[in-house]
């Protein structure tokens, strides 16, 4: 009982210490950014705040797109179209030897990562963490991309308004995530 007590004693103690370390991260590498910028005689204060207006016109000019987006995945699972549409795509994920249930999360992640992660605590409080499908829910939310949030948001701060294949290479290599996700849990834990 006493080695198990030290045992996670020690164990808080590196996330402590873990957790510092990654706290003072961000700061350091300002700092060392900054004393670069200096050294190399850069005004650092001015390149920053140019940055910072640049940065803030990129946002603004996206600002619509992402707003139209989230409207529209709320709207989606408000209606229930959503459910519609992962109950008519259940067959054909069950001859691919992915969990239908997963069905939703697969439609809903392309577009939103929080409506993904809400459908996958869903499915997770539904089945379990360490089920199949739990598990299964969760590689795919790791290993798949809110694939239209990050195109609008790149696309959209480059300026690129002629995606062309973009879309369907992306889209194709989630549903490869997705097929994937599923048959390694089938293989690892099935």
């Amino acid at each position: 009982m006493r080695n198990l007590r030290r045992e996670a004693a020690s164990a808080d103690n590196r996330t402590k210490t873990m957790s510092r370390v990654f706290a003072a991260a961000a700061p350091a590498a300002i700092c060392l950014a900054a004393i670069a910028g200096a050294a190399r005689g850069t005004d650092v204060f001015e390149a920053g705040t140019r940055g910072a207006a640049e940065g803030l016109k990129t946002a603004v000019r996206i600002f619509p797109a992402l707003v139209m987006l989230l409207t529209a995945v709320s709207m989606l699972r408000a209606s229930g179209a959503l459910d519609a549409l992962a109950a008519a795509a259940a067959p054909a994920f069950r001859a691919l030897g992915i969990p239908p249930e997963t069905c939703a999360l697969m439609i809903v992640r392309p577009v939103s990562g929080s409506a993904a992660l809400a459908v996958g605590a869903d499915i997770i409080a539904r089945a379990g963490a360490d089920s199949l499908l739990g598990r299964t829910a969760a590689v795919m939310l790791g290993s798949t991309e809110t694939t239209f949030y990050v195109i609008t948001v790149y696309c959209g701060a480059a300026g690129v308004k002629k995606l062309r294949y973009a879309v369907p290479a992306a889209l194709a290599a989630d549903f490869a995530a997705f097929f994937t996700a599923a048959l390694s849990v089938r293989l690892l834990y099935g």
